[in-house]
């Protein structure tokens, strides 16, 4: 009896170790696979959790993968066990505001200073993610994020002004201090119709959460007035990238 046992498990044993693939749907998986499903009516549900339930998942693997139900995006371990790093993988969060002043003077004298860019909302994929309140945008969670700004303006004419050669410079500040590359254009001549410009930028940083971003400007010529050039022709985006 306890031959046939074993001669039984043994067969068990040979079989498994033959077949170690898993096919659902399907009795035939491919080759390359551990793991094979097949549906024409049915999808994969991975485990759906909220933004505090996958923060306490305890030495999370790398390339751990769920939903998370709180933003309604898959995420996975980009980290290592001891330090995970929760990234989507479904698209990025960004933000873009457009400006909608177009009379305050941005060739600030003396000193960089906010500008008023947050004029129109574009887009906000993620409220938590990002705050913004009069000349700064907060952002709520540590990472690295892309910040694109552009920036059009036009020098005004105003009768008896002698400045005729002004030049607009621009830095992307961080918790109000100007950081990274700096933007600017050469000299708008205020003469024969030579009266606009525009500067751009793109810089990537790592942010804390809790600092606040912004873009400054400082006059790198005369000091005559310049205002952005129309509603709309200035923008600011920020994407976090990971």
């Amino acid at each position: 009896m306890k031959n046939k046992i074993y001669t039984v498990l043994l067969l068990c044993l040979c079989y498994f170790h033959g077949f170690s693939q898993v096919g659902v749907g399907t009795t035939t998986p491919d080759a390359s696979s551990i793991l094979h499903i097949e549906a024409t009516d049915k999808g994969v549900l991975i485990p759906r959790l909220s933004t505090a339930q996958i923060n306490s998942i305890i030495d999370p693997a790398m390339g751990l993968m769920v939903f998370n139900t709180d933003i309604n995006e898959f995420q996975f371990n980009n980290g290592s066990m001891a330090t995970p790093d929760w990234s989507k993988i479904s698209h990025s969060s960004s933000v873009k505001y457009s400006n909608t002043d177009t009379t305050s003077n941005i060739n600030n004298n003396g000193a960089y200073a906010n500008i008023p860019i947050f004029g129109n909302l574009e887009w906000n994929d993620d409220t938590t993610l990002y705050t913004q309140a009069g000349n700064t945008l907060t952002i709520n969670t540590s990472g690295r994020y892309r910040i694109t700004a552009n920036i059009a303006y036009i020098v005004p004419t105003i009768p008896g002004n002698t400045d005729l050669r002004v030049s607009v410079e621009a830095q992307i500040a961080i918790n109000g201090t100007p950081t990274g590359a700096i933007g600017n254009t050469g000299y708008v001549r205020h003469n024969s119709g030579h009266l606009e410009a525009s500067l751009h930028i793109t810089e990537v940083f790592n942010i804390t959460a809790g600092q606040t971003i912004s873009i400054q400007t400082i006059r790198g010529g005369n000091s005559a007035p310049a205002v952005f050039r129309s509603a709309g022709t200035s923008n600011i985006y920020i994407e976090k990238i990971k």
